[in-house]
């Protein structure tokens, strides 16, 4: 029936061809002959494999896979030039080929969804049109940087998986409007993400994050979810030293930090000339309270921000709690009455 419905396809010079739930089991090879299609449907099927004919479809923009048997995405999409939708979901895919992007420069929506994926390769830089991906229900353990590089992204959805943390580098899509990571083992989010100045729905819910970054609220949100997770609450915490130990190498580098903020400082002249150590000062954060510069010994606490008349959020939580840190314990017994210590 397939064959049949392909090659009158191929007489009538057919753009569109629905082949979806007909329990096929191979991809019909008269189907390279269909050089006008611009979109093939072949979801709920039982298709495992693509011939190599499918490379001939040289105007196909939409591709519908979702629902088959596929256990890895199949190589010969890379042939797919025109190819700009790409429906894989449902499937039993546990990888992507590396080389499997090279030649998808158009793909600008990708659907992964429920699937077994617990790794996405750095390659993915390579789609720089893609403009939303979604891979709900997966295995993923991580979000590889390059991904960052996609300035045109406007969604991603990575509900339910495994992340236990975002990339720094997430503030770089600067076009990005949707993040969904609901469900998830995130335990923080990065500082990056309030670079993100498009964003406006963040969907957090059900993870282990106890507090936003420190610009959260400055992020112009419509809309957040951040639902079954244990954020802080407002309970004042005493500080039970008034001193810090700090270790030699956060010694030495508040010392040099301070120094490299005087223009007429010899260390400052100095410090370009000593990569590593430049690299490892770049990390500096600041203090809240009194602007110190410091490595990575803090104190932190937390400021609860008013959020709702901003947004709209999915509980009826009022007050964001917000991360801030503090450079000592000075500081810390400083504090103004709105900052609560973090209790250890």
């Amino acid at each position: 029936m397939a064959d049949v419905l392909v090659l009158r396809a191929i007489r009538g010079n057919a753009r569109s061809l629905n082949l979806n739930g007909k329990r096929l089991q191979r991809v019909p090879r008269a189907v390279g002959g269909l050089t006008q299609l611009i979109s093939l449907q072949m979801k709920s099927n039982l298709l495992c494999q693509l011939p190599p004919e499918v490379a001939a479809l040289s105007n196909l923009t939409v591709l519908n896979l979702g629902n088959n048997n596929f256990i890895q995405v199949p190589q010969e999409l890379k042939y797919l030039h025109s190819l700009q939708k790409l429906h894989l979901f449902g499937n039993k895919i546990t990888e992507i080929p590396s080389d499997v992007f090279d030649g998808l420069e158009n793909l600008i929506f990708i659907n992964l969804n429920n699937n077994q994926l617990e790794h996405i390769p750095s390659e993915i830089y390579k789609l720089q049109r893609l403009e939303k991906l979604s891979i709900n229900h997966n295995l993923l353990k991580d979000i590889p940087k390059e991904l960052c590089a996609l300035q045109n992204l406007q969604e991603l959805h990575f509900g339910n998986n495994k992340l236990e943390m975002l990339p720094e580098q997430i503030g770089y899509l600067t076009n990005l409007k949707e993040l969904h990571v609901y469900r998830n083992n995130l335990i923080g989010l990065p500082e990056g993400l309030c670079k993100l100045r498009k964003l406006r729905i963040l969907d957090v819910a059900g993870n282990q994050i106890q507090s936003f970054p420190s610009h959260m609220h400055e992020i112009p949100l419509l809309e957040l979810y951040c639902e079954e997770n244990p954020l802080l609450k407002r309970e004042p915490v005493s500080a039970i030293q008034d001193e810090e130990i700090l270790s030699l190498k956060e010694m030495t580098a508040r010392f040099i930090l301070h120094h490299v903020q005087d223009r007429d400082s010899m260390i400052r002249r100095q410090i370009p000339h000593y990569p590593e150590a430049k690299a490892i000062l770049s990390s500096r954060n600041i203090c809240t309270l009194c602007g110190t510069w410091f490595l990575d010994m803090w104190l932190e606490c937390v400021k609860f921000v008013d959020i709702k008349k901003k947004m709209k959020t999915s509980s009826n939580l009022q007050l964001l709690p917000v991360k801030i840190l503090l450079c000592s314990y000075r500081c810390f017994n400083q504090r103004q009455s709105d900052m609560f210590g973090v209790a250890v």
